[in-house]
């Protein structure tokens, strides 16, 4: 995955199977029409370390779905042929990883158009085998970055592959009223070391927020609120009579939230 950056990038996040797999289809069509530049899309897990209370009542409504992370990787094949083009990331946890085999996943990733690959909860200085696999077949492994010491900074920023998570504030995901004081330095600290475009996640929920960071990086990502919002319209998107009004009011919801972005 070779990204061109001109102006800061829409990344919105999606949990694969919520409220059931084809609605993700057309959740991913209607945020690929909302402007979206790239799409995460997470796979259901029963111990989502990183998740906040919003992304962990998504994984549990996907999980009754019966999705899982083979499933969800053959989602993004389906979408391919639905008419999804944006790059799409699978945003997994690595125990399902290691269920599979990562030779498995990630050949199955490649098969299925898959653009790249993040797993949270796989720590940089233990994540070199699985990263030699994801050279193996170029699909680049996501590293997150916290704002931690200067020195892993600096590692795991000049070593990244795609492009470099950044994660706004140490914690879980969640909507959040504010964002931490001293996000802009991280962000410029991490820029220093990167050589791919350096993207911004973890609480970002508000037009405000996107608007305040869009100076500071090259993509924000937006989940929690996506998921929220998915979750208020689950009900609506899963009858036939009221999906496409469903589909319609999530697209310009996610069209407001980046519309500093000239979305």
């Amino acid at each position: 995955m070779h990204l061109s950056v001109t102006k800061t990038m829409f990344i919105p996040f999606l949990v694969a199977g919520d409220p059931h797999p084809d609605v993700t289809i057309e959740l991913a069509l209607a945020l690929q029409e909302a402007g979206a530049d790239i799409l995460e899309l997470g796979v259901p897990y029963s111990d989502p370390l990183a998740d906040g209370p919003v992304i962990q009542r998504a994984s549990s409504r996907a999980l009754k779905q019966r999705m899982t992370l083979p499933k969800a990787v053959e989602l993004v094949g389906f979408m391919r042929k639905k008419g999804v083009k944006i790059p799409i990331i699978i945003f997994t946890y690595y125990n399902p990883v290691l269920q599979l085999g990562e030779e498995s996943f990630f050949a199955l990733a490649k098969e299925n158009g898959v653009d790249g690959v993040l797993i949270p909860d796989l720590p940089f200085e233990e994540s070199e085998p699985i990263r030699r696999v994801s050279e193996e077949t170029r699909v680049p492994l996501i590293s997150l970055v916290a704002p931690t010491s200067k020195q892993r900074i600096e590692k795991i920023a000049s070593n990244a592959q795609g492009f470099l998570y950044c994660v706004s504030s140490l914690g879980v995901t969640g909507v959040r009223d504010t964002l931490p004081e001293a996000i802009n330095e991280f962000l410029a600290e991490v820029k220093q070391y990167s050589r791919v475009p350096v993207v911004v996640g973890f609480g970002i929920s508000k037009s405000e927020q996107v608007r305040m960071l869009k100076e500071h990086c090259d993509g924000v990502v937006i989940g929690s609120a996506l998921v929220q919002k998915v979750e208020e319209l689950s009900e609506r998107l899963s009858q036939e009579d009221t999906k496409q009004e469903a589909l319609n009011e999530f697209r310009r919801y996610a069209q407001m939230l980046v519309s500093p972005l000239g979305k």
